[in-house]
């Protein structure tokens, strides 16, 4: 990282002497959000306000660039458990404050290669294995080198090599939930463009070595295809499609010894201004022993599985998530540019004993004027065999200037 960052301080000095052009963009975005959760068997509710602002800059001269941002989050008002501090009695709400280094990276890009070393963000396809965790105020990145390479046809190779993984917890972060998990992180990303869509294959090789963590129980190979594409049925409609299968096994250190599989088809018909969506996502168990089942700790979990968070961790007998979706959207009006509904309803059950682990609804209202979202969400999960009745609200405003 050090390195990364005197190459950064490098380049920008060098800048005047050379004949290229130094360019400069300024980043910054922010958030303000009000999230309250109420949970059966807790005494409490719980209520964060909550800001997270990111800025930093990116210099470019070529095919080099640097870019360093920082990100810090502040709570406002409210009462919660954020996973580090506040009274156990009141339901999780992720968000910790926190002041941190987001990204710091040194990137050479040509038509065919990019190359990427430091701390950076890395979401590949569906951001199911691997992600940033966007939707937490502090989001997860990676201490990496990243090579994507594009230099014949619609073939691309996709590879990183993680040391370090920066998480939601940020520097108050410690025990199994830490400010980092160090490891030797390997993810293959293969993908050709095909008539009937992108054919990927890849391999995931996650290696954990804070034994705070699961006791590195969450060390794992996983080994998968991905077909995603879409197909115009007329001029108003149009169908997607993705199809996803993996295998996944212990690696390294994980003192298990299992194998479970991943599947996912899920299929979306937009005649707009309306929009379905169902699917079918299987999380695999082996013989029901705790964390032995599919796990994935470094995909952006929120957006799978339901918003109120009761699988973000696979039990130990699996999940398999039946969920139908339907949404409407309207352009704007005056200054209003867009407005959209949304709203999915999970059906959640083991993927052995035939157990039912309960329902989900979940529903969200977005508007956009210009470079500003605001956004109302709802998520209500009803137990039966897994967790407790637990209902979450947010209001959210996003800024990017």
């Amino acid at each position: 990282m050090k390195s990364c960052l005197f190459a950064a301080a490098g380049l920008a000095a060098a800048g005047p002497a050379c004949a290229q052009t130094v360019t400069v963009q300024s980043l910054i975005d922010a958030r303000l959000r009000y999230e309250v959760v109420e949970q059966t068997g807790l005494p409490d509710e719980a209520h964060a306000a909550t800001i997270r602002l990111r800025t930093g800059a990116q210099a470019g001269m070529g095919s080099w660039s640097a870019l360093a941002e920082v990100q810090g989050t502040l709570a406002l008002a409210g009462s919660y458990h954020d996973g580090l501090h506040g009274s156990a009695s009141r339901p999780l709400v992720a968000d910790p404050e926190n002041v941190a280094l987001y990204r710091a990276q040194l990137q050479y890009k040509t038509d065919a290669l990019m190359v990427t070393a430091g701390r950076q963000r890395i979401a590949l396809d569906d951001e199911r294995f691997v992600g940033n965790v966007a939707f937490r105020q502090n989001a997860q990145s990676f201490d990496a080198v990243r090579a994507e390479w594009t230099g014949l046809g619609g073939l691309k190779l996709d590879l990183s090599y993680a040391w370090s993984v920066r998480t939601i917890w940020g520097v108050d972060g410690r025990g199994a939930r830490p400010r980092s998990i160090g490891g030797e992180n390997v993810f293959v990303n293969l993908s050709y463009a095909t008539p009937v869509g992108k054919v990927t294959g890849f391999a995931y090789l996650v290696d954990q070595k804070e034994a705070d963590v699961q006791g590195y129980r969450l060390s794992s190979q996983t080994y998968g295809f991905r077909l995603s594409g879409s197909r115009s049925l007329s001029r108003a409609a149009r169908l997607s499609y993705g199809l996803s299968y993996a295998r996944q096994g212990d690696y390294r250190r994980n003192p298990n010894s299992y194998a479970a599989d991943y599947w996912l088809v899920d299929l979306a018909l937009d005649v707009k201004p309306f929009k379905l969506n169902a699917g079918y996502e299987v999380l695999g168990a082996d013989e029901g022993m705790t964390l032995t089942s599919f796990q994935i700790p470094l995909g952006t979990n929120f957006k799978f599985q339901g918003w109120a968070d009761k699988l973000l961790t696979t039990p130990p007998n699996g999940v398999r998530d039946l969920y139908v979706g339907a949404g409407h959207g309207w352009a704007g009006a005056g200054r209003i540019d867009s407005v959209s509904l949304q709203a999915t309803w999970h059906r959640f059950e083991s993927d052995r004993l035939d157990q039912h682990y309960g329902d989900e609804i979940d529903l969200l209202a977005s508007m956009k004027i210009k470079r500003t979202v605001f956004s109302a969400r709802f998520a209500r999960y009803e137990a039966d065999a897994l967790a407790t009745d637990t209902s979450k609200f947010w209001l959210q405003v996003d800024w990017i200037f």
